[in-house]
């Protein structure tokens, strides 16, 4: 398919790092007002340009990944050029229903959460749409599978959504450094503990997503009577591990919702 990407920040620039690498046969266009510092895309066979409307007309998906404030300003520039174009909007806080009054009905508006991890593979990017445009989704949602999971949601949980699978990326990152942390404290030095540290959290994830399991019964595999594991998880809960995990993840909710 032909992709094109309209915002060159992290977030799409992932997706277009992902696409390159683990996404086949696909025509990749990215557009930044300032190129520079995305110019080496380029080397991935991936078309860099300073205008929105480049090639737009050719698109199959058109990704937005801008922020909200730009969309207005963004759609003025695009809309007089596409017709029977899949907009996959990455805006947060940008319904369907205002994206699809914004683009008119001879244009798709899907709703995509995608994450930074998109770049190696590891995304977890909610999808969500009307039911009516149910057909022309099951592109962006294959594409998005090549880049990790693309689990479809209902959009009144897309919100929920960006905390989960994108805020989720930055609280699982606190664990690993915490991690590291407690690693240096107990002999290791920070390379050693930090690679440890990350590799044990993609392990615990890879089994989670192969043996689709619910966590405790991972943890009891390696939890056994009067063990050094079941003290680590005694003293964490103790401290509220789980319960201010989950206290954090309410609040970015509530920030979001305002």
């Amino acid at each position: 398919m032909k992709v094109h990407i309209i915002g060159g920040g992290n977030l799409g620039v992932s997706v277009a790092l992902g696409l390159a690498k683990f996404s086949k046969d696909n025509q990749i266009t990215v557009t930044r007002r300032n190129t520079a510092s995305i110019l080496y895309l380029e080397e991935l066979g991936v078309t860099v340009s300073k205008d929105n409307k480049h090639n737009i007309q050719e698109a199959d998906i058109i990704i937005l990944t801008i922020k909200p404030y730009q969309v207005d300003t963004v759609l003025a520039e695009i809309l007089p050029v596409i017709s029977n174009k899949v907009v996959a909007s990455g805006v947060s806080g940008l319904s369907i229903e205002n994206l699809q009054k914004k683009i008119g009905d001879s244009n798709y508006a899907i709703r995509i959460m995608p994450n930074i991890a998109a770049q190696f593979g590891a995304s977890a990017t909610c999808i969500a749409f009307n039911e009516k445009h149910k057909e022309v989704a099951q592109n962006v949602v294959a594409l998005f599978k090549d880049l990790g999971t693309a689990p479809i949601i209902d959009e009144k949980l897309m919100d929920a959504a960006t905390v989960l699978a994108a805020s989720g990326t930055a609280f699982a990152l606190r664990y690993i450094r915490a991690s590291m942390q407690a690693g240096i404290e107990i002999g290791f030095d920070w390379k050693t503990a930090l690679d440890i540290s990350a590799q044990t959290v993609k392990g615990a994830a890879e089994m989670i997503l192969e043996e689709n399991i619910h966590p405790e019964q991972l943890i009891d595999r390696v939890t056994t009577p009067q063990g050094c594991t079941i003290a680590g998880l005694s003293e964490m809960e103790t401290h509220g591990f789980s319960s201010s995990l989950v206290r954090g993840i309410k609040a970015a909710l509530k920030k979001i919702k305002g």
